[in-house]
């Protein structure tokens, strides 16, 4: 991926500095991205010890986030940036923070591929898969557009999650009617449905991602939004 266009700075240790924090972010992503497509490659040959790694490899995303939030609170307390290099840095942190999220969201999803109960409704598992591909895609490309830090690809993205959610919805209604003609199917189509929720999730933490992307390109804070506004400030 190419380098995401930072200013540079009379300072080297500043530019280092920023080269950094960049640099493990997208490791921090890459690590979050291959979690996601070993949850739902366990989920979908329901290989407990696949899953197990999954699990066990939660606690290095979570030690990549507060390593990197300490970092960024270093560099605003002793480097006090402005302008761009500060909306770097905080949508940096903010980012960390749904990459986390993405991390326990692939928990939630491997779990399932070892839960007794889900595994007895595996024809549902498999209506999982395209969505959670689909979720795997979208991650990949938001962390493209991260690195390039490219506001046109990231709202571009941005109305992935809607997909998502039309797939999610889908689902949710075959799901209930797996329980309504069988009653007894209940607490493995709930284990299903979780990992279903979780896989949705994925959606929500790109597309806030791509949110940060823009803020820092474009200085505007998107959030809550249409996407004819956040159209009119790209290219404003």
């Amino acid at each position: 991926m190419e380098k995401m266009n930072l200013n540079k700075h009379i300072s080297g240790q500043f530019n280092a500095e920023l080269d950094d924090i960049r640099n493990r972010v997208l490791a921090m992503g890459g690590l979050v991205e291959r979690q996601l497509e070993q949850a739902l490659d366990a989920l979908a040959g329901l290989d407990a010890e696949l899953a197990k790694t999954v699990i066990d490899g939660d606690h290095k995303v979570n030690g990549m986030e507060v390593a990197i939030d300490e970092e960024c609170t270093r560099i605003i307390a002793k480097r006090q940036p402005a302008a761009s290099d500060l909306r770097l840095i905080l949508a940096i942190s903010k980012t960390i923070t749904d990459l986390e999220r993405i991390g326990d969201a692939c928990v939630r999803i491997a779990k399932a591929a070892v839960d007794k109960r889900a595994k007895s409704q595996e024809p549902l598992l498999v209506s999982i898969e395209s969505m959670g591909r689909h979720a795997t895609r979208t991650l990949h490309a938001t962390l493209d557009a991260l690195a390039r830090m490219d506001a046109e690809q990231a709202f571009e993205l941005h109305k992935e999650d809607a997909k998502l959610d039309k797939e999610y919805e889908g689902i949710i209604r075959q799901l209930m009617t797996y329980m309504m003609e069988d009653p007894r199917s209940i607490p493995g189509v709930l284990d299903v449905l979780w990992a279903a929720r979780a896989v949705e999730r994925v959606g929500d933490r790109c597309k806030n991602i791509c949110e940060y992307i823009i803020y820092y390109v474009k200085g505007k804070d998107v959030r809550h939004t249409s996407y004819e506004d956040m159209e009119k400030d790209l290219h404003q």
